[in-house]
């Protein structure tokens, strides 16, 4: 797949639709809602971010105004981002939204190289880009150079046995079940080494 086949991939799904902006919410009551959906007790939000229990009670009631290092901090704890604690999700991401794709009836891309059916298509907007590949490509020269977009990028082997070409690393061959997160602004290429086509699923952030 060359590289102008998988950003029109990316296009299609964003322009389903742009995520409007949420409102800055109060730091205290968003820190208290993201620690009680993960069923944590002050203690264990504090051995989490490194904070102090008294801490972690201050900002949520509203008693103290953290420093960066200390939103930096709570961030990583709760695993997400610094402009996460000031962001609710969005009301249309909690409202309980699903979409079922059957097999084969996903929206179907064929290229040189891959063979792309992408998934959940009629979800707007989303957060990733879900699709099934089939891969054509049995060498490197196939392809037109680097395929590399924004985001970040999971692949897991459905079938098959297919090489991974990086542009940092050296290539790793992955069989049914293996499967690889990376950074999908690093050039990457995909073939099978398999005597039959190999199939993976792929998900990119569209973030």
């Amino acid at each position: 797949m060359g590289e102008r086949d998988e950003t029109r991939l990316i296009r299609i799904a964003r322009e389903n639709g742009a995520e409007e902006r949420a409102e800055p919410v109060d730091l205290g009551h968003r820190l208290r809602e993201l620690r009680r959906a993960r069923g944590w007790t002050l203690e264990r939000a504090a051995s989490a971010t490194g904070l102090a229990r008294s801490t972690l009670s201050k900002i949520e009631n509203g008693q103290m105004s953290p420093t960066y290092d200390v939103l930096r901090k709570l961030a990583e704890g709760l695993e997400i981002t610094v402009p996460q604690l000031f962001t609710p999700p969005a009301q249309a991401d909690a409202a309980g939204r699903i979409l079922v794709t059957k097999a084969g009836e996903g929206l179907t891309h064929p290229t040189t190289t891959y063979e792309h059916e992408l998934l959940a298509a009629g979800i707007k907007p989303k957060k990733m880009l879900p699709y099934r590949a089939r891969i054509r490509a049995r060498s490197f020269e196939e392809f037109a150079g680097w395929v590399r977009h924004d985001g970040e990028e999971f692949l897991l082997v459905l079938t098959g046995i297919v090489r991974l070409f990086t542009e940092f690393h050296e290539p790793v061959d992955l069989r049914r079940g293996d499967s690889a997160y990376y950074d999908a602004t690093m050039g990457h290429n995909l073939i099978s080494i398999s005597t039959e086509d190999a199939t993976v699923l792929w998900v990119t952030s569209l973030e």
